[in-house]
This record gives C-alpha cells, sequence and structure tokens, in this order.
C-alpha cells in the first residue's frame, strides 16, 4: 500500500486519516512501517496532531515510538498519556532505554512513574539509574536470557523460546553457575546445529569475553568493535553476570563520542544544533573564542616586531596569510587524524613516538613540496628575486614541519595527562600555529635582509 509513497505524501495521508478518525485505516500503514520510520512521521507532523497520533497507537507501538525520539519529545509523549496510561507503556519499553529517559527527570517525577510500575520493572530501572550514564552499567539492559552448564539443548531452546519477548535479543545464551556468576557463553547458531540431548557445558566457550559495570562507556563500544560481537556480557568484582550491551548502543556511543570530539576540534561548544538558540549558541562558543582572541593579539606583536623588516622589503606582505594558513591547515589535519586515531588505538609510548616519526616524515615530504613551490612562484613574480623565493620556501618548509608536529604533539600531550585530547581544537592549533609561522618567517627574513634589499 505505502511501498511506492515518498514521506510527504505518506504524511498527507496521515494527516487525512487523522482528520477523519479512520483509526483501522492508520493503523495498516504503521503496521508496515519500522518504529524509526513511524518517529519520523511523528516529527513531520502538525503539533496539533499529534495528541490524536498517540490515541490511534497501541501500547507497544507508543513504547516503540518513544525510544526512537528526542527526550523533549519523549517527555511530551509521557505527558500527553498521562500516568496510568505512560505506566503501562514504561512496563513494555526496554529498560535501558527507560533508565535513560527517567534520569532526565526530577525526582518527584521519577518517584511518581516508579511507583506506579510493576514492582519487579521498577526495581530493575532503580538499579540500572544507580549506575553513572557514561559507564557499562549506565548502558547496559539486565533483559537477557541466561542457563545452566547442566541443562540440555532442549531445555535451553525452550527457554529461549518462552523469553524471547522479554529479552533484548536472542543471539547469546549467557551461562551461569549457583552464584550467577559468568562461566559461559553459547551461540543461537550453535543451539540450532546440536542435538537437543547435548549438554550445555559441552557446547559452551569457557572463555568468554566480558565488561566490567564500570568500564567507560567508549571502552565498551571499542570491545564490542573489537571482537564484532552483537552483544557483550557486563560483570561486577565477583563476575557475577549483571547484564548485557548490544551493538545498537554501542553504535549509538560511537555516534555520541564523534560529535562531542568534533564539537570540541572546531570550538563551537557542546550541545548546539539545528535548533538552538542565538544566545545559547554564542555563550557556548564565547569562551573559546575569547581565550583565542588573547593568543591572536601576540600574533600583531610579532608583525609589529618586524616592522622594518617589511618596511624594506614589502613583498613579504603577500606571502604572509599563506605562510599561517598552511601551517593551521596541517596542523588541523595532525590532530584530527591523533584523535580518532585515540578512539579507536591503544597509544602507549612506543605508538606515539612512531606516530611522531610518522607525522615528521609527512611534514618534510608536504614542506618540501609546497616549499619548491611556492620558492619557484615568489621567484619568477618577484622579477627573479632569487633570495625572496629561498626566505619564503625554506620559512614554508619549516613551519609545516612544525605545524604537523604541534598538531600531533599536543593532544597526545594532553593525553597523557588524563585531558581530552579533543579539547586541543582545531582553532587553538590554529592560532598557535599563526604564532610560530610568523616568527619563523620574519626570524629567516630578517637574517637575509641585506640579501633581499639589495637585489
Amino acid at each position: 500500500m505505502i511501498a511506492n509513497m515518498t514521506e510527504d505524501q505518506l504524511l498527507v495521508l496521515v494527516i487525512k486519516y487523522l482528520k477523519e478518525t479512520k483509526k483501522s485505516a492508520l493503523q495498516q500503514i504503521l503496521d508496515e512501517l519500522h518504529p524509526y520510520d513511524v518517529a519520523q512521521l511523528y516529527k513531520g507532523l502538525p503539533e496539533k496532531h499529534h495528541h490524536k497520533f498517540i490515541t490511534f497507537l497501541t501500547p507497544d507501538q507508543i513504547a516503540d515510538l518513544i525510544q526512537e525520539l528526542d527526550h523533549d519529545m519523549q517527555i511530551e509523549i509521557l505527558h500527553k498519556l498521562g500516568i496510568e496510561r505512560s505506566s503501562k507503556v514504561m512496563d513494555l519499553m526496554d529498560n535501558d532505554d527507560l533508565a535513560d529517559l527517567l534520569n532526565e527527570l526530577s525526582v518527584d517525577k521519577i518517584q511518581e512513574f516508579l511507583d506506579v510500575m510493576k514492582k519487579e520493572d521498577s526495581q530493575h530501572i532503580q538499579s540500572l539509574m544507580s549506575y553513572p550514564a557514561d559507564t557499562a552499567g549506565g548502558l547496559m539492559t539486565n533483559q537477557f536470557v541466561w542457563i545452566h552448564a547442566d541443562q540440555t539443548v532442549r531445555q535451553a531452546v525452550d527457554k529461549l523460546k518462552e523469553y524471547a519477548h522479554f529479552s533484548e535479543n536472542i543471539y547469546y545464551l549467557y551461562v551461569i553457575n549457583e552464584e550467577k556468576q559468568l562461566v559461559g557463553v553459547v551461540s543461537y547458531r550453535d543451539l540450532l546445529i546440536a542435538d537437543m540431548h547435548e549438554v550445555i557445558e559441552d557446547l559452551m566457550f569457557n572463555r568468554v569475553v566480558s565488561v566490567h559495570v564500570d568500564d567507560d562507556q567508549e571502552e565498551v563500544a571499542q570491545t564490542i568493535e573489537r571482537y564484532d560481537f552483537i552483544a557483550v556480557p557486563v560483570v561486577d568484582n565477583r563476575n557475577k553476570l549483571l547484564g548485557i550491551i548490544t551493538v545498537d548502543d554501542a553504535i549509538d556511543v560511537f555516534i555520541k563520542e564523534a560529535n562531542e570530539d568534533i564539537e570540541k576540534l572546531s570550538a563551537s561548544g557542546k550541545d548546539i544544533d539545528f535548533h538552538t538558540k542565538a544566545t545559547t549558541a554564542a555563550v557556548r562558543r564565547l569562551p573559546w573564542l575569547v581565550l583565542l582572541l588573547f593568543i591572536g593579539l601576540v600574533s600583531g606583536s610579532i608583525i609589529s616586531g618586524f616592522e622594518e623588516t617589511l618596511e624594506q622589503v614589502v613583498a613579504l606582505i603577500f606571502f604572509m596569510p599563506m605562510i599561517a594558513g598552511m601551517t593551521g591547515n596541517t596542523g588541523t589535519q595532525s590532530l584530527a587524524v591523533v584523535v580518532r586515531g585515540i578512539v579507536t588505538t591503544n597509544v602507549d609510548r612506543k605508538t606515539a613516538f612512531k606516530l611522531i616519526l610518522r607525522e615528521l616524515r609527512v611534514g618534510i615530504i608536504i614542506g618540501i613540496t609546497c616549499g619548491v613551490l611556492i620558492s619557484l612562484i615568489a621567484f619568477l613574480w618577484q622579477d627573479q628575486n632569487m633570495y625572496l623565493g629561498f626566505v619564503v620556501g625554506v620559512s614554508l618548509l619549516v613551519t609545516l614541519i612544525v605545524g604537523t608536529l604541534a598538531g600531533t604533539i599536543i593532544p597526545l600531550l594532553l593525553y597523557r595527562f588524563g585531558v581530552d585530547p579533543a579539547v586541543a581544537s582545531g582553532p587553538l592549533i590554529t592560532t598557535l600555529n599563526d604564532i610560530f609561522s610568523l616568527m619563523i618567517y620574519f626570524g629567516i627574513a630578517t637574517a637575509f635582509l641585506h640579501q633581499l634589499v639589495s637585489l
């Protein structure tokens, strides 16, 4: 029915059914849509239709919809539903998503929702909410299936069928002992090809890769990426199985961390998007820009210190923006490489040293190439002034090497001292490299001032 419809056509049809109160017709459409598509549909609706749209959905559909929306829209839906209906929807939501949602509410509101939920679900949610949001505990769900090692494949399959609606995924079956400690894991594939009378202990993998409940969410996401897992178990200090973290949560972590790094690299401030107010965005950007403003004054003082050189060789002014700009660009490139590498690689002293040497070679190659090119341009442009070409070319060579090393070493030093390397933002590296490049450029020019003036 809707396979060949565009998003706009689908939206018009949904609005038509809402106005005409055709609930069954709308349900036929929703049955063919993924929860993400339903969420996009909800976002596209005029706000005056939101409440009626929600009333046409089943509790299961509302639970799926809420998990696909941002926090503000989640709260909007809960308010439209009221406490009683909201509690029924919350009972159907994944516990980890529900814990994240409630964590954003006031203490009184959290308690109000918890009081009307099922006692068991309420206890699970409070347990998840007790962990910091950026740890494995804050990321995990306790909706998983476990079994004992002495049970048969038949018993395992029967249990998977019984709890399929409860578990967030059924790709892995976790094996625990009497003390609920994690002792093994069996994949769903292994169960399918095994004999129904085989014992789980004979099938399971004893060496289970797990994460600790206090591990940082980035480490968890890297573990899932490194081993190509669909899910990873979460344990405590006694190796007791507490929950699992699924690959979709790991993807969310990577996206969140990448966005944070981009914000820091651009020094634009956190939590700025298309919907942020102008005043809010300005306030979040100002601290960085004010800092860079004062650092930038150093560049002006450097130029004023070489006024005599500039007065005698005016042509030097022409190449100033190019020297400073190229140095800042190469530094920012190196910075991006380092920040991305730190996220995906365990950076020890040996790795850092190899990276610095690699970037040094990169800087030399780029510097020689660009230096020779700009030397020829300066030589031909200034009536074959050999010394001007030499000064500009050597200055660019040296500044590109310095800029590349600055963009590499600064974030590595910050990482070494436990500071987020993305704080070494692009504008900061660019501003520092402006200072380095101008000092080198005018220093070399002053050293060859006699030869430049005499030609």
